[in-house]
């Protein structure tokens, strides 16, 4: 028996007598189904996404949800380096310097610190890079933390304190279950920023944490390499280069420059001379003089 071949699908059924081809019903669009609220698509970024603060950088603010840092929500960080080789500061300073400046400007909690390369050195924050970018030391609260039990007590019951703008925890060895306490206790300020430092394979583990980022940075280039691990959206191809350092730090490494130049210019009289004893009281002037460059 010959087919039509003008029929697209066809469904074959027997009637007792013999079978007979059938045509299928042709193709409908389906209607749109509207996202339900609290439902983002893993193809596009979450529209819907908890308030946000911007992170002061353009084309970060571009690839996150909501255009900025989440607030109310732990944001992961995972350095290549453990040793302070990948500068934190540049990344979040514009942001911890300017949330809530309006309101009171918060307290910026520091809590633990990274390991350091030398030896018996504890870390401590460089207050004069800080208070030029934008970050008064008189908003910083530093906890240094004897143990990991310690930096996460410290840093749950800063996220509960109202005067608190955002916290920024070094735990290294904080597990999925201790990452979901600070998650929840972010959650139910709703307001706060967040930040958690661990190492960078911990990205190979899970996290509840709904933005996760591996920092490098690109020695040739001088900018801060930023990788999204995860986030409400679409997985982010490329990484992004970010400044190392602020304008306001790139400023004043500018203007040191300067000074350093200025001050190893220095001018050298002519020594007298031996066959003429009165040179030393004779008057310098502009043009005995000679500037040598240190």
């Amino acid at each position: 028996m010959a087919l039509d071949s003008s029929l697209t699908a066809r469904a074959w059924r027997a009637d007792g007598v013999g079978a007979r081809a059938v045509s299928a019903p042709p193709d409908r669009p389906q209607p749109a189904v509207p996202t339900p609220a609290g439902v983002w698509r893993a193809d596009a970024l979450d529209a819907g996404a908890a308030p946000a603060f911007t992170t002061g950088h353009a084309a970060l603010d571009a690839a996150l949800p909501g255009g900025g840092w989440p607030l109310g929500a732990l944001v992961e960080l995972l350095p290549a380096t453990d040793d302070g080789g990948v500068p934190v500061w540049p990344l979040l300073l514009p942001a911890l310097a300017a949330h809530r400046v309006g309101q009171g400007a918060g307290t910026v909690v520091l809590v633990g610190a990274p390991a350091s390369p030398r030896p018996a050195a504890d870390w401590q924050p460089g207050l004069p890079a800080l208070a030029a970018a934008g970050l008064s030391p008189a908003r910083l609260l530093w906890l240094p933390g004897a143990s990991p039990v310690a930096r996460l007590w410290a840093a749950e019951q800063a996220l509960r304190c109202a005067d608190v703008a955002a916290v920024l925890a070094w735990l290294p060895q904080a597990r999925a279950s201790d990452l979901r306490r600070l998650q929840l206790a972010a959650a139910r300020r709703g307001d706060g920023l967040l930040f958690v430092l661990r190492p960078a394979q911990a990205a190979r583990t899970a996290s509840p944490a709904p933005l996760r980022l591996r920092l490098g940075v690109d020695v040739v280039a001088s900018t801060l390499v930023v990788h999204v691990v995860k986030r409400r959206g679409p997985p982010l191809v490329a990484p992004l280069h970010l400044p190392a350092q602020s304008a306001a730090v790139r400023a004043l490494l500018a203007a040191a420059e300067q000074a350093r130049a200025a001050a190893a210019a220095r001018v050298l009289p002519f020594a007298p001379r031996p066959d003429r004893p009165d040179a030393a009281r004779e008057v310098d002037h502009a043009v005995d003089r000679v500037a040598v460059a240190a």
